[in-house]
Order: structure tokens, then sequence, then C-alpha cells
């Protein structure tokens, strides 16, 4: 199974053809994809200058995924994928994410409008999926609530020029109904300033759910696994939570990222 999997989402590497790619896709949008993937990195530059002059455009939303899949993130053909990635709406950039001890591929993006990500959450991602054979996760968040706690973390999402590359992040989400407006991010920052290894944090609320969570870039992946297995489910259970935790190796999927915009690597 897993070897069927793979051969669908590579044939090798140097096999894969933006042809097999399409294969995948149900040929999204034609050659419109083909043109627009060309100038990837210009939409991405673009999107980011679209608000007021001299200023960022912030992201409005956040996007989270997970494929289901065990696979080398080696064997990955990102920089075919990144070209059909970039042809989609709003996006802002990505930030890919190999698994820890389990190779799922998936990633963070910010895009300019909650719409945007939904048509990425409804339509382009579950297709992929679907091709791949392969189960899941996606998650919306609104980046537009989370702007000042993110940027009390130093999230380079939020202009905070990151000071070193990340080892690894950690994602989490807790199973609660908090608003973001009412969440104790301004007690929570301190605290979690004083994790060891910690770089910045990402706080993301739940479109719709209000789940609390966050994307904690880590400069080792030893850190960040103490983060996730020792320190985190003590916050869950002090609010009495189920609760969510991804481990992923930042140092594998620099280069793919860096293609992306991705804002952690300096």
């Amino acid at each position: 199974m897993k070897n069927t999997i793979e051969n669908k989402f590579m044939k090798k590497s140097e096999e894969l053809s933006r042809r097999d790619l399409f294969g995948f896709f149900g040929k999204a949008s034609g050659a419109a994809v083909l043109l627009s993937a060309g100038k990837a990195g210009g939409l991405i530059s673009n999107a980011r200058a679209a608000g007021a002059p001299g200023e960022v455009n912030l992201p409005k939303a956040f996007v989270y995924t997970e494929l289901q899949i065990d696979m080398s993130f080696k064997k990955v053909p990102w920089r075919d994928l990144n070209s059909l990635i970039s042809s989609q709406a709003g996006l802002l950039d990505k930030t890919w994410f190999a698994g820890v001890g389990n190779n799922s591929v998936g990633g963070i993006y910010s895009f300019q409008s909650v719409e945007d990500a939904q048509r990425y959450c409804t339509v382009f991602f579950p297709d992929l999926a679907k091709k791949l054979g392969v189960a899941q996760t996606t998650r919306i968040f609104d980046g537009s609530v989370v702007k000042d706690a993110s940027f009390g973390m130093n999230s380079p999402h939020f202009g905070v020029e990151p000071e070193q590359r990340p080892g690894a992040f950690v994602y989490t989400e807790v199973q609660v109904n908090v608003p973001f407006d009412r969440a104790p991010w301004k007690s929570r920052n301190p605290v979690l300033k004083q994790q060891k290894g910690l770089i910045s944090k990402l706080w993301l609320s739940g479109l719709h759910t209000h789940t609390l969570g966050g994307i904690d870039a880590f400069d080792t992946i030893e850190n960040a696994k103490e983060f996730a297995i020792h320190v985190f489910p003590k916050t869950a259970k002090k609010l009495n939570a189920a609760f969510y935790t991804r481990i992923f190796d930042a140092q594998a999927t620099e280069l793919a990222s860096r293609e992306m915009k991705s804002p952690y690597y300096i």
C-alpha cells in the first residue's frame, strides 16, 4: 500500500511531469495553472504587497493541512507541487511540514482572506487527497484576531524578523470554545517565552469553533518534543480539554518552504 501511494505521489522525482501532477489534481485549472505556476514567486510577492504602500499585507486567515501518508520528504516532488499550490487565489505563503516519526506531509499557509482559505480547503486540497487515495486534515484559523498576541511572541507572520532558523515546529490545538478576545494570551505569552528552545509562536483561533492553538517554532526537535509531550499536556489538563499535537522537522523542509516565501527562515 505504501509503495502504491508513493508511486502516485512521485513516480520517482526525476520522472514526475506536470502532466502527472495535473492527473492528481483533476487538471484543476488547465493551461491557466501552467501560466500562473511559472510566476509562482511573483504571485506570492504581489499578494504580500497588495495592501497600502509601504505596508505588508498581513494574513487574514491561516490553514493547517496534513496528509495521512508515510513518505520521506526527500521523495516529495515539492518543486512541482509548489508551482501548483502557488497558483491558488489569495495565497501569501506556505511553510511545509514533515512529520517526525510518521513522515506525514502538510503545512501551514497564510491567506489574504477567509474566503480564499475556505476555497483551498474545500476544493483544491481535498482533490489532492482524493487523487492520492489518502485521508486528510484541514483546519482554518482567523488571522485577524491573533495579530497582537502573535506579534508579542515574535511571529514572523506578523512582521517580526526571525533571529534564527527553526529546527522543528509544533502544532497544537485545544478542544475548547473560547473567542480569542477572551483568551488568556496576555498571561500565557510571558510563560511561553520561558520555554526552552522556543523561537516564536503563531497563535491560532479556529474559524467558527474558537479552538485555541498555535504553531511553535523551536531550535531543535528535542526541545519541540519536550514541549509537545511533557509541557503542553499539562496546559490542556488545566483546561479539562482534549488536545492535538504534532511535531515537524523544520530542517527537512527548509528549501521547499523558502521557495514558498515562508517567513520562518532567515
